[in-house]
This record gives C-alpha cells, structure tokens and sequence, in this order.
C-alpha cells in the first residue's frame, strides 16, 4: 500500500497520474453502459445504416444500423468483466501456492511448481481455446478457462518474492515469538509484496483484455446479439472499405483500456524503484 500511497502523493509520477484518468474514464464508461447507453446497442435501423460519426451517433453506426458507441459501451463491460475475473481467480489461486511453495518449500514446492511448469508448457492462448472447444463457448467459460491458465504467472511472481523474505528478520521474529504460519504469510510477508504483486496484477489484466479479445474474435466468447470488444472487432474487419470508424474506434477502445492500466502498472514500478534507490 506504501507504492500506491508514493505514486499518488508524488505528482513527478506522471505515468501513473496518466494511467488513472485514462482508466477511470474508461471505467466510469464502462459503468455508464451498464445502465444506460445512447439507443439500444441491439436495436436495427434500415435508414440509418453505415452513418460516419456525428453527434447523433459518436462512433457511426453499422451495417445494421445500431450505434456502435452503445455497442461498445456493452461489449466493453464484457471485456473488463472477463479480464478483471481472469485477474481475480489467477491472482488468488496463484498468490496462494506461491505463498505455500515459496515459503514451505520442499516436496510441496516441486509439486505445484511442476503442475506449473506444465500449464505454461503450452501456449495460454492455444491452452484456453482448447479448454473452450471442450467445455463449451460464453463470456463465463472463457473467465474461467483464462483464470486457470493465468495461475501460473502469478504463482512464479509470488513464490519468488516469498523466498526472497521468508528469512527476514521480522519474519524469524514473528516465529520466536510464536506465530502461526498462517499469520506470517498473509500478515507479515504479503503486505511486504505488494509492490512486486500489484504490477503483476496490471499486466496481467492487460494480457487477460487482449486474451479475451482474440478469443471474442474467434466466436467463443459469448453469441450474437451480445457482443465484446473482440466481436465488434470481429465484425468491424468485414467493413474496413465501408466504415472504417467501426474498426478504428472499437479497436481504439481496446488500446485506451490497456494503454490506461499499463501506466498504472508503470507508475507502481517507478515509485517503487524510486523507493528502493
């Protein structure tokens, strides 16, 4: 928490300051679309088809007709959705056995290390298609197949900060005076992490929002009418001659989102070199 409290205190920290008002726009966004949006992101119009922007439609409108600003505002939430789960269920479970193998070590670390080594044996986006082609496709199958796959990455990050501190003198300390291993993992040594972990986290959004994005592309997250911001990518690539605003304002969207989080991610790393030096 001291890394966040830094990079928000110190104004010098321009990516991080960057990254939190592209993103919470984004977000606020991205809520806004939740409960409302301009027209209706499914509803077609005849007349209106293949407009350019406007003020009566800020990113055009389809080969349908529909607002492609409304359409992005709900496919937008489906991708922060998926992205922020795939974060959720990956950081967890993996700041879990990297907590357990980095700090315990022994026949409990080769264990899971090697179940870690082989999920990353494969390709995560080859691995979650194949796991999506087997359970099925949808917004909610691909949250869970990406949080599986993104284990991995987290448990290597955690474990190695754990091992660098497990034999700190705070950490011997709360020992001799008779701690739970429990207590010392969660309270003496995870807060300490935080500034290794929490980059982790930002880039692991990113990799979640662009992994989700290809899948969406292929048709596997969720089925017309519903969209993400990978589906009206999808869509957009058949239309590049004819409205090509569709493909550039969708697929700016996606770039703002992780443009926004990677500066967060940056910002925590200067503050935290800043710290260290």
């Amino acid at each position: 928490m001291k890394t966040i409290q830094k990079a928000v205190r110190d104004h010098r920290n321009g990516f991080f300051l960057a990254g939190c008002i592209i993103t919470g726009i984004l977000l606020a966004l991205i809520l806004l679309g939740a409960v409302w949006t301009p027209y209706d992101p499914t509803a077609m119009n005849g007349s209106e088809k293949l407009l350019g922007p406007s003020l009566s439609h800020l990113f055009g409108t389809d080969n349908f007709g529909r607002d492609i600003f409304s359409r992005v505002l709900k496919g937008a939430g489906v991708t922060a959705l998926v992205a922020g789960g795939t974060v959720a269920i990956g950081g967890v479970c993996g700041t879990l056995i990297g907590a357990l193998t980095g700090y315990f070590g022994g026949a409990l670390d080769e264990l899971l290390m090697r179940f870690n080594d082989a999920i990353t044996a494969f390709p995560s986006i080859l691995l979650a298609l194949v796991c999506v082609t087997l359970f099925g496709s949808g917004k909610y199958q691909v949250l869970m197949v990406l949080g599986v796959v993104f284990i991995p990455s987290f448990a290597r990050v955690t474990r190695t900060a754990f091992r660098a501190l497990r034999d700190a003198n705070y950490v011997q300390s709360a020992r001799l005076m008779g701690a739970k291993p429990s207590r010392i993992l969660f309270v003496h040594i995870l807060p300490n992490i935080l500034p290794v972990l929490l980059p982790a986290v930002t880039i692991g959004f990113n990799n979640a929002v662009l992994a989700e994005a290809s899948m969406s592309f292929l048709g596997l997250c969720g089925q017309p009418p519903d969209a993400s911001l990978g589906t009206l990518l999808s869509e957009a690539q058949g239309m590049l001659a004819t409205a090509p605003w569709y493909a550039l304002c969708t697929g700016g969207c996606i770039v703002a989102l992780i443009f926004g989080v990677g500066l967060i991610g940056e910002g925590l790393q200067s503050g935290r070199g800043e710290r260290n030096a």
